[in-house]
C-alpha cells in the first residue's frame, strides 16, 4: 500500500550534515547540528561533567531503561538481562538511568517476565548493578564519574503480570479515549485503584527504594512517564478524592513517594523520568496513524502537558509547574519524554518503520524528534538550574552524536539519552569521545523489532544489528509472526 508515510526520505538516505539541515529546514524544524564529531580530547561538550545532587557525573551521554521482557518469572535477572546491563556499562555513558524499569508489586508488572523491586528479588537488582559495573570497568578502566540508578514501575493500565496476552489494568480514572482503545468497561470499577490502595503501593514505591539503596545504587528514578501509574494520574482530573481533581492532588501520589523517600533514605539521589506532554490516542486508519474522535470531549481534560482546546498540541505551562515542585521536593534530575509506546508510538518513539501493534507515521519522524528536542529546549529555558535529560534522539542515526553536541552545546538540554540505539551499539558513546566516528553497521535504523517481538512474548533485542540476537530461537519466530502479520495486511 502506497501512502504519505512512502514520501519521507530516509535518515540513512541524506548523505551529509547539511542534507538533514536541508531536510529539517523544509520541515521548520531547526534542530543545532554540529557539522562533526568532536573527542573528549577535542572537549567536546559530551565529554564534560555535570554535578548532580552533589555527584560529579563524568560525561554527558545517559542511558535509558531498556527492558528486555526477559528476566526470569521470579523477576530475577536472567542471561539476557545480564548481558544488557554489561552492555549498559560498556557504553561509556556516565549516566545510566534505571537501567530496567522494576515493577514494585509482582501485579503491577507490564509482563510476567519484567523484572521486579521486591525483597525476593534483591540479590538479583544487586546483579544487575554487578554486571553494569563489570562493564564499565572493562570499557573504561574505573567507576570514576559513574552514577547508576534503578527505576521503580507500576504499570497500571498496561499491566500484564500473568500472561503475555492478558491485560489486567489498574488504573488512576476510567479515560474515555483509553478504556475504548483497550477494551476496558467504563462501568466496571473494580479496576480503578482505591485511596487505600495507594497508600499500600506508596509504601512498596519507599520499600523498594530502600533495597535499591541497600544493594548499592546511587538514585532511584520514580517513573511518571509512558502512560503507566504514576503518568496516568498526572491527568486524573475526573477522579474524586484526594488523588485527583487539581494539579496538587493529580501529583500526590508522586511527591508523597518522593517525600518519603527522602525523609527516610536521604543518602539516595531521586530522580524522575516524565512524560512532559501527551496527545489524543492515534488509531490506525488505513495502515496510518490517525487520532481517535476527540470532539466531543472538548475542552479535553485527560491528558497532561496538553492543551485543552486543541489537544493535538502540547501544553507546557502544568509540566514546568510540575517540575519546580518535583525540584521543591528534593529531586535532583528529570529526564523528559512524552506520550506512551502504546497510544501514540510515532510521537514517544519517531520511526519510519512502525511495531505490530502501531501504524505508519502519520508525519515525517524527523517532525517528532524536533518535538521533544524543543519540548526539552522550553523546559530548559524555564528550570535552567535543574539538570534535564532529553529523548527521542535515536531515529537521527548517524546524526545523533551532531545533534546532541550541538544541543549540549547550546544549552538546550544537560545530558542526552540513548534508548533503541543501545540495543544494537551500545559503544556509540565511548565511541564517539575516544574515535570521534560511529561504526555504521551497527547503528539503530528504527525497524522496531524490539518493539515488535515482546508485543508477541518473545524477548526485546536488536534482531537486526546484533550477532547475538540473529543466533537465537527467537529470530525464526519472529521472521514468522512478521511474515504472517505481513500476509494479513494485504488480505
Amino acid at each position: 500500500m502506497h501512502n504519505e508515510a512512502d514520501k519521507y526520505p530516509k535518515v540513512a538516505q541524506l548523505k551529509s550534515v547539511d542534507a538533514l539541515r536541508a531536510r529539517l529546514a523544509e520541515l521548520h524544524a531547526a534542530l543545532p547540528l554540529d557539522d562533526a564529531i568532536q573527542t573528549a580530547a577535542e572537549r567536546s561538550p559530551l565529554a564534560q561533567p555535570l554535578e548532580v545532587g552533589g555527584f560529579r557525573v563524568g560525561n554527558r551521554w545517559c542511558i535509558h531503561p531498556m527492558e528486555g521482557w526477559d528476566a526470569n518469572r521470579d523477576g530475577s535477572p536472567s542471561e539476557y538481562t545480564l548481558r544488557r546491563w554489561r552492555r549498559f556499562g560498556r557504553s561509556g555513558a556516565k549516566l545510566i538511568w534505571g537501567g530496567e524499569a522494576a515493577a514494585v508489586q509482582p501485579s503491577g508488572r507490564a509482563n510476567p517476565q519484567q523484572t521486579l523491586a521486591t525483597p525476593s528479588n534483591e540479590r538479583g537488582l544487586a546483579t544487575l548493578l554487578e554486571a553494569c559495573r563489570a562493564g564499565h570497568v572493562e570499557q573504561t578502566g574505573s567507576l570514576d564519574g559513574l552514577l547508576v540508578g534503578l527505576q521503580l514501575t507500576h504499570s497500571g493500565r498496561f499491566c500484564k503480570p500473568d500472561d503475555h496476552a492478558k491485560w489486567a489494568p489498574k488504573i488512576a480514572y476510567h479515560h474515555p479515549l483509553l478504556d475504548d482503545k483497550f477494551k476496558i468497561d467504563a462501568a466496571d470499577s473494580t479496576c480503578v485503584l482505591t485511596d487505600d490502595e495507594l497508600e499500600v503501593l506508596i509504601d512498596d514505591y519507599v520499600a523498594a527504594a530502600r533495597l535499591a539503596y541497600g544493594v548499592g545504587y546511587q538514585f532511584v528514578d520514580v517513573k511518571a512517564c509512558h502512560g503507566y501509574l504514576l503518568h496516568e494520574f498526572l491527568s486524573a482530573r475526573t477522579r474524586p478524592g484526594r488523588f485527583g481533581g487539581n494539579l496538587e492532588g493529580r501529583s500526590r501520589v508522586l511527591l508523597t513517594v518522593i517525600d518519603r523517600i527522602r525523609s527516610e533514605i536521604p543518602g539516595l539521589l531521586i530522580g524522575v523520568r516524565l512524560s512532559v506532554f501527551d496527545t489524543i490516542p492515534y488509531r490506525t486508519s488505513r495502515d496510518v496513524g490517525q487520532p481517535m474522535a476527540y470532539e466531543q470531549l472538548l475542552p479535553y481534560g485527560f491528558g497532561f502537558g496538553v492543551d485543552q482546546r486543541d489537544p493535538l498540541k502540547f501544553d507546557l505551562s502544568e509540566p514546568i509547574e510540575l517540575m519546580r515542585r518535583l525540584v521543591d521536593h528534593g529531586v535532583s534530575i528529570i529526564n523528559l519524554t512524552c506520550g506512551s509506546p502504546y497510544y501514540v508510538p510515532h510521537i514517544q518513539r519517531p520511526a519510519i518503520f512502525p511495531p505490530s501493534d502501531g501504524y505508519r507515521p502519520p508525519e515525517d519522524p524527523l517532525t517528532g524528534v524536533w518535538r521533544q528536542v524543543d519540548a526539552v529546549r522550553q523546559c530548559k529555558a524555564a528550570l535552567p538550574g535543574v539538570p534535564l535529560v532529553g529523548s527521542g534522539y535515536s531515529y537521527l542515526q548517524d546524526y545523533l552524536p551532531h545533534a546532541a553536541q550541538g544541543a549540549v552545546r547550546s544549552g538546550w538540554v544537560d545530558f542526552v539519552g540513548l534508548g533503541r540505539m543501545v540495543l544494537s551499539y551500545p559503544e556509540l558513546p565511548h565511541d564517539c569521545l575516544v574515535d570521534g566516528k560511529l561504526k555504521r553497521k551497527l547503528v539503530c535504523r528504527t525497524f522496531s523489532d524490539c518493539t515488535t517481538a515482546p508485543r508477541h512474548g518473545l524477548i526485546s533485542g536488536c534482531y537486526p544489528l546484533d550477532e547475538f540476537y540473529k543466533r537465537i530461537s527467537a529470530r525464526e519466530q519472529l521472521a514468522a509472526i512478521k511474515q504472517r502479520l505481513s500476509e494479513d495486511r494485504r488480505e
